[in-house]
């Protein structure tokens, strides 16, 4: 009998398979690098076949691992990233253009001609974020002006718009239907939250033919099957990455908190069926599994991780990162200078994208060690100011924090990240939580666990990160830093 649950995490730099048992503890685990393709400047693709075969050989490399064959998986989850949109042949399954991810900027024009569209003011309302370049809509609406193959696919009904997870299945299996969960729908940036459906205007707008577009659908879902060596293994759930990773961690409550800390850092709140959300926030479709459309809101720092290389190679502040700790605790505090990381602008709340970074307070006696400590606390203090922003506008505000990704390895980032926030902050010891959590999803969508509640934990449990600073200091610290903000909008260029 079928008793492993596959978890798939289609990822931008790469593809990872993990395989759990009923039990759900983690039985093999494989990750594939995936190239990215730079055409041209601001442009940056990837090869849809690179990464169907980037998953089949992570497959392919957990099962050798574990000694299992595809008859004993009983279901797969898929997750995969947002905003990054694949275009195929209907008839053909074959692609038709490279993917164009995220990071593509080549939408920026664009974003200019919106601003002259009369209903630009209900792009936010209505889809849950702002219009930027790196929305798929816009991605899309470039491939129907300059991409004679999808022009031509689009006009003989053939074309097929979706995410990786949707191609995926396309390409290594057999789809039920052009269909995607309600997360990866609304990642395309056409999804009308509140009406549930495509908005007709904006796909008008965009010159995007609705036939085109897969139709949304619970995360729980028969969408197909993938063949492996002839053997069907079906596919139960897909879902948004940063929405696994919050179901993965257990996130799964109103009020639970994650924050996924990469080359910027992604706080996450689960809020349930409340749909409130603060003006500068994001609100996404989180997940449904049965008992109706469930949201989280999502707002991102500036950078953390980008930041910390450039303090590594450009200003050689530390050679390694395992120095981080070491550097930031050789001094008792920051000695009075505050680091305003803006390298690409402020985000939430300040939504300054003309901002640039700022090292203030520095004298003759400033050290290495406090201008480490500063990068450290700006992170905890734009965390803070985040909260601050959405606590007021949901009934069940953040308890505590779990946190993950590259910088959350500095016990010091963690503890400044509790003592700025108040909040005690939990650090798993289990990394993937997005290819777990679309594992635990296959397992509820073949009845493997009743219910959410019947869940396993992750495993290896969490280090506790308690609050240890004083509220008169911390709110002292958060001051400063306002002022801090000030002084970098002041001298921030002109729109």
């Amino acid at each position: 009998m079928s008793s492993f649950l596959l978890g798939i995490d289609q990822g931008t730099s790469g593809s990872r398979a993990l395989l759990i048992d009923q039990a759900g503890q983690v039985h093999g685990y494989a990750h594939v690098p995936l190239a990215r393709l730079y055409p041209q400047p601001d442009w940056v693709e990837q090869d849809p076949e690179a990464v169907a075969a980037g998953v089949l050989g992570a497959i392919t490399a957990v099962l050798q691992q574990t000694n299992l064959s595809p008859r004993d998986i009983a279901a797969c989850g898929l997750t995969c990233q947002r905003n990054t949109d694949f275009v195929w042949d209907s008839q053909t399954g074959q692609p038709i253009a490279n993917a164009i991810t995220w990071q593509d900027l080549r939408t920026l024009p664009l974003l200019d001609e919106l601003a002259a569209w009369p209903l630009a003011d209900q792009i936010r309302p209505r889809l849950g974020y702002p219009a930027a370049p790196y929305m798929s809509a816009l991605h899309l609406a470039w491939r129907m002006r300059h991409d004679a193959a999808v022009q031509e696919a689009a006009r003989n009904g053939r074309l097929r718009i979706g995410q990786s997870a949707a191609w995926l299945i396309r390409r290594l299996g057999q789809p039920s239907g052009h269909v995607m969960d309600t997360s990866l729908v609304q990642a395309s940036g056409l999804y009308d939250i509140q009406a549930r459906a495509y908005w007709p205007a904006w796909c008008e707008w965009l010159g995007i033919a609705p036939a085109a577009l897969p139709q949304p659908v619970p995360t729980l879902y028969q969408f197909g099957h993938l063949l492996l060596d002839g053997h069907p293994i079906p596919v139960t759930a897909t879902i948004g990455d940063q929405q696994a990773a919050l179901f993965g961690h257990g996130c799964r409550q109103p009020g639970d908190s994650e924050i996924t800390h990469g080359t910027g850092s992604y706080v996450k709140l689960f809020v349930g069926d409340s749909m409130a959300a603060p003006e500068l926030v994001d609100l996404l479709c989180a997940w449904d599994i049965g008992q109706g459309q469930t949201y989280c809101l999502e707002a991102q720092t500036t950078v953390s991780g980008a930041g910390l290389r450039w303090l590594r190679e450009e200003l050689g502040l530390f050679a390694d990162y395992d120095q981080i700790d070491a550097l930031a605790g050789s001094v008792p505090d920051n000695g009075g200078v505050c680091f305003v990381p803006a390298f690409t602008g402020l985000n939430v709340p300040y939504n300054n994208r003309h901002a640039r970074a700022t090292l203030l307070g520095l004298t003759l006696g400033s050290q290495r060690g406090h201008i480490m400590r500063a990068f450290l606390e700006a992170l905890g203090l734009q965390i803070e100011a985040i909260l601050r922003a959405v606590e007021t506008a949901v009934p069940h505000p953040p308890r505590q924090l779990l946190v993950g990704g590259g910088i959350t390895a500095s016990d010091m980032a963690c503890q400044l990240q509790a003592d700025l926030t108040g909040l005690p902050v939990r650090r798993p010891a289990f990394t993937e939580a997005s290819a777990y959590g679309a594992a635990l999803l296959a397992g509820l969508g073949v009845g493997v666990w009743r219910n959410a509640a019947a869940l396993p934990r992750p495993p290896g449990g969490h280090t506790l990160f308690a609050p240890m600073m004083t509220d008169d200091v911390r709110e002292t610290a958060v001051a400063r830093w306002q002022k801090a903000i000030q002084v970098v909008a002041a001298f921030s260029p002109q729109q």
